[in-house]
């Protein structure tokens, strides 16, 4: 296949008769293809632009692509966009023509660790995925149009901080509590302003309240040239001292953070799940079990996945993918890890589920570790960090970075655990970041591979004890040694590892769910008493 990193023209896709299906990677089963590894991939699209949407300018939209992609449209070279797990598009009206249109994608995804990768890489556990890999689509707007917004909650302040970039003069905002309008507000693009929302009700797990969002622009005379409806959460997120324990505080009050480390893998998309119900099942069964909690590992999701956290309230932290080969041809590789990473979080930024960002797990790929956790800080100080969770475990081939002494959280991770978890110092709260991990062997539901765990359990209902035992332990913890956060692995079994409360393919619940559900709720509520 010819080479697909930043091509000067399309290549001819005469003879070509393979089909894929759009947005699953190649080597995944629902592509069609399943290929092991693609490095240079060329797709072509037919279509035509309906005639509604005349006057209009089109924009196509890529949710994400692994990992250099360039865009033709009708022979003609449109933009380039790199980076493997952040969305971004392209505004093709002058490239279009009557009748049929041609879109050619070229995608290049080397896969060598030079970019961030996370577990899809050369010293990842599972399946490598390529190309596109989330959802493609064509947008009509009109010529002035609302290009970005950013939304912050101002919870002590009862407002909202709202930015809009858009080439307009005017910006008009409304808020609105289910259709009725509470709050107005008038401001200018690119400019910050604030609208008010007085009594806020607040975002929570318990209550994960929305408010609507009406913004429209108009221009000097007055006239509407776009408008676009969203929502926002008001939620506060920062540290406090809790009896002389420095502990997490969500709206001004502790609550113990219970969570799944969730890989978002799936056995027949690989890093894409199958459908927008499948993808909302991983939530609804977290919050079933009682978790209010999730860490996105080494990978993100489409919006649609946090639309359903912010929705159904489930905590979200967020890893930031690894690059593996940090030491190596560093003004590219660690600039392009720095690039990613402004632009996953700027991708996230309006969603009040996520709370923390993480930058490096367990020292992989780990540079600079303490300077971007200070970033990461600067950038985004209305959420937590996480700056090398796990700092405690280290690859063999590389010497450990450590704890980096900055950032919100001193957190390591214990397997099984969780004795051994960090304690809080004077600046920063406790966190195990990760533990559990405890297999049972379902048959007929297994990865066809050699199966592995941390530890074993014979029956559902011998794991369903041992993970009793292990959050009554951290209860202790909890309470006496000053730990906030508990994250277990993992919601699925993936590929090899069969330490997921659920089979790979979701259709076994390894454990008691309702036993499960009881013990993290009585930890979390024995968490919300510490605040009496």
């Amino acid at each position: 296949m010819a080479n697909a990193l930043n091509p000067i023209k399309p290549i001819s896709f005469a003879g070509k008769q393979e089909q894929i299906l759009v947005p699953y990677c190649p080597e995944s089963f629902l592509s069609g293809i399943e290929r092991k590894q693609e490095i240079n991939m060329w797709y072509r699209r037919n279509f035509e632009i309906p005639s509604t949407w005349k006057g209009k300018q089109v924009i196509i939209n890529f949710e994400a692509v692994d990992h250099d992609a360039t865009v033709f449209v009708n022979g003609n070279k449109v933009g380039t966009h790199a980076g493997g797990y952040d969305s971004f598009n392209f505004d093709i009206t002058s490239f279009l023509k009557a009748g049929t249109n041609i879109l050619v994608l070229a995608a290049h995804d080397p896969n060598d660790g030079r970019t961030p990768s996370g577990k899809n890489g050369p010293r990842g556990d599972y399946t490598f995925s390529s190309g596109i890999w989330q959802s493609v689509w064509l947008e009509p707007v009109s010529k002035i149009y609302i290009k970005t917004v950013r939304l912050l909650p101002d919870v002590a302040n009862s407002r909202l901080k709202v930015t809009v970039n858009a080439p307009s003069s005017q910006v008009f905002v409304n808020v609105l509590e289910g259709s009725k309008v509470i709050s107005q507000m008038q401001g200018k693009p690119g400019v910050p302003f604030y609208v008010p929302v007085k009594s806020p009700k607040l975002w929570s797990p318990e209550d994960p309240f929305l408010y609507n969002l009406k913004i429209t622009l108009k221009d000097k005379q007055g006239k509407v040239t776009d408008e676009m409806t969203s929502y926002f959460g008001m939620r506060d997120v920062k540290l406090g001292k809790l009896k002389g324990v420095v502990r997490p505080l969500i709206n001004d009050k502790f609550v113990m953070q219970l969570g799944l480390l969730d890989q978002g893998y799936w056995p027949d998309g690989i890093l894409t799940a199958p459908t927008e119900e499948a993808l909302k099942y991983d939530i609804e069964f977290t919050k079933k079990a009682g978790f209010n909690l999730i860490r996105k590992h080494m990978k993100t999701e489409p919006k649609r996945f946090y639309y359903w956290a912010d929705k159904l309230g489930l905590l979200v932290w967020q890893d930031m993918p690894a690059i593996w080969y940090q030491h190596e041809d560093t003004a590219k590789v660690r600039t392009a890890f720095r690039k990613e990473l402004k632009a996953i979080m700027d991708d996230h930024y309006n969603s009040p589920s996520i709370i923390a960002w993480i930058p490096f797990n367990e020292n992989w790929g780990a540079f600079d570790v303490k300077e971007i956790t200070d970033w990461v800080k600067h950038y985004d100080p209305s959420r937590l960090v996480n700056g090398n969770s796990g700092f405690n475990n280290n690859p063999n081939y590389q010497k450990a970075y450590g704890d980096p002494g900055n950032g919100d959280f001193v957190d390591t991770h214990i397997y099984i655990g969780p004795y051994g978890a960090s304690k809080p110092d004077s600046k920063r709260a406790a966190s195990l970041g990760e533990f559990g991990g405890v297999g049972l062997y379902v048959r007929n539901h297994m990865w066809p591979v050699e199966n592995n765990a941390y530890g074993y359990e014979p029956t559902k209902a011998a794991l369903t004890d041992k993970y009793v035992l292990l959050l009554n332990q951290v209860e202790q913890l909890m309470k006496y040694q000053g730990l906030s956060v508990a994250i277990y692995t993992q919601t699925t079994d993936v590929e090899h590892e069969i330490n997921g409360l659920l089979t790979y393919d979701r259709e076994v619940e390894k454990i008691d769910t309702e036993r499960v559900r009881e013990i993290n709720e009585a930890v979390i509520k024995k968490g919300e008493e510490l605040n009496q």
